[in-house]
């Protein structure tokens, strides 16, 4: 299965087939685009960002099952909470906490683990790479709201997703879905419950407590 953390985080972007030839990002929707730079800008503003969703499991010969979970961005630390895991990051280091077998793996932030996760401020960036291209392609209903889906293309064939799109709410411009299809058959459906906005945490949000689990196995891969 894929690493669930990495989906979550490319999930809040997204990207599929266009429909049409497209071959670089300059080829690109205008309208897409226009909406895309709006709801980055005005996540450009936002000190703080918490981010509540339901993300639904669809694998190859398994029932489909549904996970709750949440992220909280402060400047460039974060904070994701599952039911089986979590990380945490206060920008110098980052804890991996697998719940189920009550150990934590810490690194450094820089060392760029494949567990760690990109901002969800960072994630609206992804459009702005050039490495996607992306369309308007319907206005469909989305649980009884009228939604824009954009769907996106990787330039790259080697992508290890085949497709993706997004859903942005025509009434409140805001994210309210997202798909992405992988080429080993799985699907994750990313849908966004709410977005708190400008909330202040504290320090200890972003940093993992140790004295919380009693027990708990450290596994310290830190350079120094």
């Amino acid at each position: 299965m894929k690493n669930i953390f990495q989906v979550i985080a490319f999930s809040l972007f997204a990207f599929t087939a266009m429909g049409q030839s497209m071959t670089t990002a300059q080829d690109s929707d205008p309208a897409a685009k226009k909406i895309l730079d709006k709801l980055k800008k005005e996540y450009d503003t936002y000190k703080s960002m918490e981010v509540n969703f339901d993300l639904i499991l669809e694998l190859p010969g398994q029932e489909a099952e549904t996970q709750k979970g949440s992220v909280i961005q402060q400047n460039e630390m974060y904070f994701m909470d599952m039911k089986d895991r979590a990380i945490y990051s206060n920008t110098e280091y980052v804890w991996l906490h697998i719940k189920k077998n009550n150990e934590v793996q810490i690194n450094d932030a820089d060392m760029g683990d494949e567990e760690n996760m990109l901002s969800p401020k960072d994630m609206l960036k992804l459009y702005e790479s050039g490495d996607f291209v992306y369309a308007i392609t319907a206005e469909p209903l989305l649980d009884g709201k009228k939604v824009t889906q954009i769907e996106f293309k990787p330039l790259d064939r080697d992508s290890e997703f085949s497709k993706m799109a997004l859903y942005v709410d025509k009434k409140t411009k805001e994210m309210a879905q997202m798909k992405v299809f992988s080429k080993d058959g799985g699907k994750y459906t990313l849908k966004i419950n709410d977005i708190v906005a400008n909330k202040k945490y504290a320090l200890e949000t972003f940093k993992f407590d140790e004295s919380k689990f009693p027990g708990i196995h450290i596994e310290d891969l830190r350079i120094d």
